[in-house]
């Protein structure tokens, strides 16, 4: 039998004493793993690409063909190992084939979200030193705009576009330049390609998340990360591996979506739906979901709440669903009651996770009740405790303290941030007793049976549906309109979106806040960053609460928003 990950054991404290690391492969590599390792790669669906034209299905042996073509591509291309590649592609077939074409030349992939901005994109691009992106034709036009001084993007792959070789005057001629498509780049390549020598701890794809302060950091992640994702998914998707079909609607940019879903599916040689839906519809979310058959699905809380809505679900769609993962958020006792009520008994499971240490821990109702608003327990193979954070000491149970995980050995954690190293030392502390503590930066608390229980963040990320996002980047963004003086960032309860961000606004000298400023700042975010981070609340203020020193203090921001409630 093909090796992957099984939590089959009878009880949560079996596996938890049991697990291991110790079985990777030494030549472990994740292209080989999603795809070449499975009993029958040609007859086995990966993936069924959903559409208004129809269905396109992608076996195991397809994709590992076409990412073989892509690689050789790639690599016609300059692409080497340790390069960089941006991916900046919805869920179609182009996104992951880029990463496993990246992962089998032992290069690093770098998925970026259709929704970024100019802003957004060409820092990500330009921080990461990317000379090949593959880029839906949706934003090429943006691609193109950051292209020059700032990104010294060489060659752009454009999906379901009109690229040529010299779109725009600036092609080397020989068929390699400039801009192509997707489809001439892989036309006419090898079939075949090897696998680079590769193990669990190779630099495999770098992504990039929002602090409080500061541009966001790109995290380094290494070829075991998916890999370390398949404990979590035995947990919250409830064992049920065999006979699953998997989707999830969260944008294949994310770590949530990969990691949460896509990639640990294909370990296990099973099939995902792939279907970029663009603005989340509930009703369509349920016709996806009756027309394939799934049985498991990622849903962010904000996208659980809108299907909340839709009347009788269970008896208007032939549903085969079983069990729900979510994140972000605490999960409040209406939607696990409306789970078990109107979808007949389906299981939610939340899990809690990070960009630099995902997936740490999680609910699962065969081995223990599910607790509303909890997260879970620790997954077997990760070491999950509650310290605090100066001195790396484990607090008591019900202390409040940092939510950490032990370095060393452990696959979801992170190698560092790129670029930065005073940040990612800082983002780890020692132990009394010399344990190797990497900090989430979230606060909790662990009960007396083991049920960790989120707190509240150390620092001010917003999480909006579903997404997380650095108050310091929406400030930066607005700061660029000549009629702001200065202006404090927080998210605010909201009942669909979890939070909703708001800035606190304080106009130039003879400037009078209107509506009209109002919406020049939103339209100013949505181009600098991405369509989820506009401020969706703006105050005009005369003057912001600030330090000594002058920086905004964001606390008493969000004390003057719950006075006013």
């Amino acid at each position: 039998m093909p090796w992957d990950i099984r939590l089959d054991h009878d009880s949560y404290e079996q596996a938890r004493d049991e697990f291991t690391w110790a079985d990777i492969p030494d030549d472990y590599n994740i292209a080989s793993d999603c795809l070449r390792k499975h009993d029958d790669p040609r007859g086995s669906v990966a993936l069924f690409q959903h559409s208004a034209a129809g269905t396109e299905t992608y076996t195991f042996h397809d994709l590992d063909v076409l990412s073989n073509q892509f690689a050789h591509a790639l690599a016609a291309r300059g692409v080497e190992r340790g390069d960089r590649v941006g991916v900046v592609v919805p869920q179609k077939p182009a996104n992951p084939l880029t990463h496993l074409a990246c992962w089998k030349l032992g290069a690093i992939s770098l998925p970026l979200s259709v929704l970024f901005g100019e802003d957004a994109l060409g820092y990500r691009l330009s921080d990461a030193d990317v000379d090949v992106a593959v880029v839906d034709e949706s934003v090429r036009d943006t691609v193109e705009t950051v292209r020059g001084d700032a990104v010294d993007l060489e060659h752009v792959i454009v999906v379901d576009g009109e690229g040529s070789d010299d779109a725009d005057g600036r092609g080397d001629g020989d068929g390699l330049g400039d801009t192509v498509r997707f489809a001439d780049a892989i036309a006419g390549q090898p079939r075949q390609h090897d696998i680079a020598d590769t193990d669990h701890e190779t630099p495999a794809l770098i992504l990039y998340t929002s602090g409080s302060t500061g541009p966001p950091k790109g995290v380094l992640h290494t070829h075991g990360l998916w890999l370390g994702h398949c404990p979590a998914f035995c947990m919250y998707f409830e064992h049920e591996i065999d006979r699953s079909v998997y989707w999830t609607p969260a944008d294949w940019a994310w770590i949530g979506a990969l990691g949460d879903l896509l990639f640990p599916a294909w370990h296990y040689g099973r099939p995902v739906v792939g279907y970029p839906m663009g603005s989340f519809d509930p009703e369509e979310a349920f016709e996806i979901m009756a027309e394939y058959g799934v049985t498991e699905t990622f849903l962010p809380p904000t996208a659980i709440r809108m299907m909340m809505n839709v009347d009788d679900p269970d008896g208007r769609y032939d549903l085969a669903l079983r069990a729900i993962c979510s994140g972000g958020e605490p999960l409040t006792p209406e939607i696990l009651d409306w789970a078990d009520e109107t979808l007949d008994g389906v299981a939610v499971n939340e899990l809690y996770g990070q960009t630099e240490a995902n997936l740490l821990v999680s609910n699962c109702q065969s081995w223990f009740p599910a607790q509303a608003g909890s997260m879970g327990k620790p997954v077997p193979g990760h070491d999950v405790a509650v310290v605090d954070q100066e001195t790396g000491k484990e607090k008591e149970v019900g202390e409040v303290g940092m939510i950490a995980v032990r370095r060393g050995g452990d696959p979801v954690i992170f190698e560092e941030y790129w670029n930065k190293p005073e940040k990612t030392a800082a983002a780890s502390v020692t132990g009394p007793d010399g344990t190797e503590w990497h900090l989430t930066e979230d606060l909790g608390y662990r009960d007396e049976d083991g049920y960790f229980w989120f707190k509240a963040r150390d620092d001010d990320v917003i999480i909006t549906a579903g997404y997380r996002v650095g108050p310091g980047e929406v400030e930066s963004a607005i700061l660029e309109d000549p009629d702001v003086e200065q202006v404090g960032v927080v998210g605010v309860p909201h009942e669909t979106r979890g939070e909703i961000i708001k800035a606190f606004v304080q106009p130039v000298a003879g400037v009078t806040g209107d509506d009209a400023l109002r919406e020049r700042i939103r339209n100013g975010v949505r181009d600098r960053l991405a369509q989820y981070e506009y401020p969706r609340e703006i105050a005009f203020v005369d003057e912001l609460p600030t330090t000594t020193t002058g920086k905004i203090q964001r606390r008493k921001l969000r004390e003057r928003e719950d006075e006013e409630e």
